[in-house]
């Protein structure tokens, strides 16, 4: 692969890194001020909208989607260093348009949805008018294993009839989640991969149940929020339908990929901003008549730390690079990959930033915890790191058969 970006790519990083500089990390005080200021749970900050307006004026806005779709045109290799520069602020992604589960869902209905499904949802979507989730995983089985996902999703004439449980639904709190992309068989009889569909659900349709608000340890990640859902016959028009039945596992695909090297580029970001606080806390403390950062100690992690970043970031540009040259399906291994490292190391740097610290790591004042519950939760999100794992040591094993 190239290592060196190109000039376009750098001219769209020094202008998101400008846009974050400016209107970001100035407003980040303010954007935790707005949020708690109403004690309204899901009550959204309205510096969010002001962030987004200033975005979309100066054009850096859906960054992520194909110039014909009102987005930027960028590669997935160009868009990862954009990703890593939103990821260092945990809500800057939304301010681009650009924040999941919005990217994944707007990319399905864009490769999939129909001219009717688009006009509804799509168009608002881009325009960030609206917000969505996507309802697939379930508490009673190991939805690691998407073949166990169970939820019932049977045709009756003109509707189709949804019943099943989904937790971890990530948005659906969020009071301008207008639109869910819910997963489940609709022939549980047929091959495989071919029982599963997906179909469009909106939040207030009669039948559906908020079950509970899910915390991630502790942490409410108000307005957007993460929920169980219950489906008890629950109608939809058959018109809802994504792509057809039995095409769930072909969208998934389709979907998760890019997605995936969007969570580890940000995920990189988080890693580099905590890597810099570690730094200054170590060169400003002092601790047996020695600057932390003139210990050997704190040297040698410091120096893991840089190493493992860059390791990081150049195992999902490589990724990234031959999800463009060769497809998806053929960078399996090397998507699967980097689910697995990049998590991996941010929770190894942010667990070093905590010790650096000290009493102060633990605290809520430098958002280390909140971080790293952010960070361990994707060692979950889109296939735990023993199902990449394992789809990593199959293809290896089939190299030397």
């Amino acid at each position: 692969m190239i290592f060196d970006y190109s000039e376009h790519t750098q001219h769209m990083i020094n202008r998101v890194r400008r846009f974050m500089d400016e209107y970001i990390y100035p407003n980040e005080q303010l954007y935790e001020e707005q949020l708690r200021s109403t004690g309204e749970l899901w009550y959204e900050p309205p510096i969010l909208e002001e962030l987004k307006a200033e975005a979309k004026k100066q054009n850096l806005w859906n960054l992520f989607l194909p110039e014909s779709d009102g987005g930027a045109g960028l590669t997935n290799l160009e868009y990862a260093p954009l990703a890593e520069e939103m990821g260092k602020v945990l809500w800057a992604s939304e301010v681009f348009n650009c924040s999941a589960p919005d990217t994944g869902n707007m990319e399905v209905l864009e490769r999939y949805g129909t001219d009717e499904q688009k006009e509804r949802w799509l168009k608002p979507l881009l325009a960030g008018e609206i917000r969505s989730a996507f309802l697939m995983t379930e508490p009673d089985v190991a939805s690691s294993d998407a073949r166990n996902i169970s939820t019932s999703i049977v045709r009756d004439g003109d509707e189709y009839i949804i019943n099943g449980r989904k937790w971890w639904s990530s948005g659906v709190y969020n009071p301008r989640c207008n639109i869910w992309i819910v997963m489940g068989k609709t022939d549980p009889d047929a091959p495989t991969y071919t029982q599963q569909s997906m179909i469009l659900v909106e939040p207030d349709t009669s039948g559906v149940e908020f079950v509970r608000h899910l915390p991630v340890m502790g942490y409410d990640d108000s307005p957007h929020g993460h929920g169980e859902i219950a489906f008890d016959n629950v109608r939809v028009p058959a018109a809802n339908m994504l792509l057809g039945e039995g095409r769930g596992f072909e969208i998934a695909q389709g979907r998760l990929g890019p997605g995936r090297i969007h969570h580890c580029m940000r995920t990189i970001g988080v890693a580099e901003r905590v890597l810099g606080m570690m730094c200054q806390r170590l060169t400003e403390r002092k601790a047996f008549g020695q600057v932390l950062s003139d210990m050997t100690l704190w040297q040698q992690r410091v120096g893991e730390a840089r190493i493992k970043i860059n390791q990081a970031r150049l195992l999902t540009l490589d990724a990234a690079h031959k999800m463009d040259t060769i497809g998806n399906k053929a960078a399996r291994a090397e998507i699967a990959m980097i689910k697995v490292a990049a998590p991996r190391m941010a929770c190894e740097i942010i667990d070093m930033a905590i010790q650096a610290f000290g009493g102060a790591g633990i605290a809520p004042d430098f958002n280390l915890p909140y971080y790293y519950a952010q960070i361990r939760t994707l060692r979950l999100a889109d296939g735990p790191d023993e199902v990449h794992n394992r789809t990593i040591a199959r293809l290896e094993f089939k190299k030397h058969m």
